[in-house]
C-alpha cells in the first residue's frame, strides 16, 4: 500500500463518518477487512510513520493546551485523532500547530481513545490471532524543543485564547452560570 492509498482510505473514513469518531473506528474496521492481510500490515505501518511523525514538542504543547493537560497516552490519542482527519489537517497541523485554533472541531473528542486500535484489532483476526510486531520502535523521546507547562499557552497565544474561553464557558455552564 502506497502512502497515498494510506491517506485515501483515511480521507473516505473521515468524510464518510461526519466526523463522529465512534463511526470512524467502524469505517476504517470495514474498509481494512476488506484488504488481505498484507495491505492491513502496510496500512499499519504508515499510520506508526504518522504517529512517529507526529511525536513533536510542539504539538505536545498544542494538545496540552486543547486539553489543559495532556499525559503521553492522551496525546498518543491526540495524535491518532490527527491522522483520522486526513492528510491535509495533519500535515498543515504539523508545519504550524497553532493552526488548530482555525478550526472547529470538539475538544472533547480531540484525544478521542480507539481510532489507532482498529488497524491491530483488523490485523489479529486476519492473522488468526497473532501479534504482529511495530515495524519500528517508537521514538524515545518527541523531537523538538520541550516547554514548561507554566509557559505553554505562550507557545502558542490564539490557540491557548480559544480554549481558556471555552474551558471558562464550561466552568460557567457546570455551575448554571453559562448564557444559553
Amino acid at each position: 500500500m502506497t502512502l497515498d492509498q494510506f491517506w485515501g482510505i483515511v480521507e473516505k473514513v473521515h468524510t464518510a463518518s461526519g466526523g463522529d469518531m465512534d463511526r470512524k473506528c467502524e469505517l476504517l474496521d470495514a474498509e481494512l477487512r476488506r484488504l488481505p492481510l498484507d495491505e492491513v500490515l502496510s496500512f499499519h505501518a504508515h499510520f506508526y510513520d504518522c504517529q512517529d511523525r507526529a511525536y513533536t514538542w510542539e504539538l505536545w504543547a498544542a494538545a496540552y493546551i486543547i486539553g489543559d493537560g495532556c499525559s503521553d497516552d492522551k496525546f498518543s490519542d491526540f495524535r491518532s485523532t490527527l491522522i483520522s482527519m486526513g492528510r491535509q489537517t495533519f500535515e498543515r497541523t504539523l508545519a504550524d500547530p497553532e493552526s488548530l485554533a482555525d478550526m472547529d472541531y470538539d475538544p472533547a473528542t480531540a484525544d478521542y481513545e480507539g481510532y489507532q486500535y482498529v488497524p491491530s484489532t483488523v490485523e489479529r483476526d486476519l492473522g488468526g490471532g497473532k501479534q504482529f510486531p511495530r515495524p519500528n520502535p517508537h521514538p524515545a523521546k518527541p523531537s523538538g524543543k520541550d516547554w514548561e507547562e507554566d509557559k505553554v499557552a505562550a507557545l502558542f497565544p490564539r490557540l491557548a485564547k480559544k480554549h481558556k474561553r471555552a474551558r471558562g464557558w464550561l466552568r460557567r455552564l457546570i455551575s448554571g452560570r453559562a448564557r444559553h
